[in-house]
């Protein structure tokens, strides 16, 4: 009876907060008046789905509803704010490469068998004010290694150790007519940007974290690699009001 209600008020939540409620993903491409609708509806959540099983992805909560705040207030009024998000972990089907195994230094280790996951769970795109495009992709890379170790009493053991970093890149391209400009101060050294001449100029940031931020510290994180972008040209001159 509990599951019945519970499917009840999920069916009349926002489908794209449905397909974030039932698989822990969500894609869409839809102006800001559509993403409040969303937004609106996620509010609820807390109130209305009791079941932990059902809980919101806690990157939900801590980088996509403000994340959606903050583009939303610097795009155009009918432009879309398209978002691809995948919080179904670095385990979900896809996102294992192919295993090896690696050289042997030491008589009491038997085997070691490496692999990688690759999670792009973030995937952004938007048309801001001033007319660029602004493209986000945050991807975690988690090395695996399993080890198969023998002491000398021949007592076997198995350990399994992880590591994960993260890459974040970002790209601004410009509208036409605006130049790029150096700023007084580099990047830090964990970004780098480079500058791409074409038919219209993009500004591309990339940043490699020697680990996941933490939480609460994610959104921050890729907020400041955004910054960079901006750094590099002149702010808008605001126009004229009669």
């Amino acid at each position: 009876m509990f599951w019945r209600k519970t499917r009840a008020a999920i069916g009349r939540f926002h489908p794209a907060h449905q397909q974030l409620t039932m698989e822990r993903t969500v894609s869409m491409s839809s102006p800001k008046s559509e993403w409040g609708a969303v937004l609106a509806s996620l509010s609820q959540h807390e109130t209305t789905v009791r079941r932990p099983k059902w809980r919101l992805p806690s990157r939900a909560n801590t980088v996509l509803v403000p994340l959606i705040h903050v583009l939303s207030e610097d795009t155009k009024r009918n432009a879309p704010i398209g978002i691809s998000a995948d919080f179904r972990g670095a385990d979900a089907p896809g996102k294992e490469g192919p295993k090896r195994d690696l050289p042997i230094k030491t008589r009491y280790i038997r085997k070691v068998t490496e692999w990688f996951t690759f999670d792009p769970w973030l995937q952004v795109r938007a048309e801001l004010r001033d007319g660029s495009v602004l493209e986000i992709r945050v991807t975690d890379r988690t090395r695996h290694r399993k080890i198969h170790k023998v002491n000398a009493r021949n007592k076997h053991k198995w350990k399994t150790r992880k590591k994960a970093v993260q890459r974040i890149d970002a790209r601004r391209t410009l509208p036409g007519g605006m130049v790029p400009q150096r700023p007084a101060t580099p990047p830090p050294g964990w970004i780098r940007v480079r500058i791409k001449d074409g038919k219209r100029i993009t500004l591309n940031a990339t940043a490699k974290l020697g680990q996941v931020p933490e939480e609460q510290d994610q959104l921050q994180t890729i907020l400041f690699v955004l910054t960079e972008l901006f750094r590099w040209t002149r702010p808008a001159t605001p126009r004229r009001t009669a």
